[in-house]
């Protein structure tokens, strides 16, 4: 809370998206969530056996095919981890410029991680599985992953509140400290329902996008 409060008193001005390896990292950050969510509901729409009612996303990287959902979270990752790079260049500095960035990063690494260690069958996924989830070490720790990575992205959003309100986008800095509930809601209610955990998963993904690309807009203004 103290972050975000300083970073709302203490922002460094919006630097000028002018190099375009800043512009590559930013748009790498705005396409990162839009990308791994349609390619993920791709997968489900023709993989055998997923139901988007009973599994996750994450368990598209069991089975024959599952490769391309391990490439699309270590894609994910990298794109993430870039338009982290692409944020802290634009907000130089200050307690949201710096702090935000490196939360955006801490969730892309997370993509990494949760490739590394794939979830865990279950809930009749792959085709032939089982309903009963049993826990393995590697689907704990995917799990783990994704709760650090996404603890991180909602602090991110608090923190990057700062910036937005202190460059004049108030409504956007109300919805960014606003959005977290939305998103831990979801993940709260997993348990019983998983697709409120995708649509948690997926507002943070998407709203990652807007904010993104709402700062880069403004420091092209700038």
């Amino acid at each position: 809370m103290t972050h975000t409060v300083g970073a709302s008193r203490h922002v460094a001005p919006l630097t000028a998206v002018s190099r375009p390896a800043v512009r590559r990292s930013l748009v790498g950050g705005m396409v990162a969530g839009p990308v791994f969510l349609a390619v993920g509901a791709a997968q489900g729409l023709a993989r055998e056996g997923f139901d988007f009612g009973r599994n996750a996303l994450s368990q598209l990287a069991l089975g024959e095919a599952g490769w391309i959902q391990t490439v699309n979270f270590l894609l994910a990752g990298a794109l993430l981890v870039a338009g982290a790079v692409g944020l802290r260049r634009v907000l130089g500095g200050g307690g949201g410029g710096s702090w935000g960035p490196v939360l955006v990063g801490v969730f892309g690494a997370s993509f990494w991680v949760a490739a590394a260690f794939p979830a865990d069958a279950g809930a009749g996924f792959p085709a032939g599985a089982p309903d009963a989830t049993v826990m393995s070490g590697h689907g704990a720790v995917h799990m783990a992953a994704g709760m650090v990575g996404y603890l991180a992205l909602c602090a991110a959003f608090v923190v990057l509140a700062g910036p937005l309100a202190a460059h004049g986008h108030r409504g956007w800095a109300v919805a960014s400290r606003l959005l977290p509930v939305a998103v831990l809601a979801g993940f709260a209610a997993s348990a019983t329902s998983v697709m409120a955990f995708t649509a948690g998963a997926g507002l943070g993904l998407l709203w990652l996008t807007l904010v993104t690309a709402r700062l880069a807009t403004a420091a092209a203004h700038h």
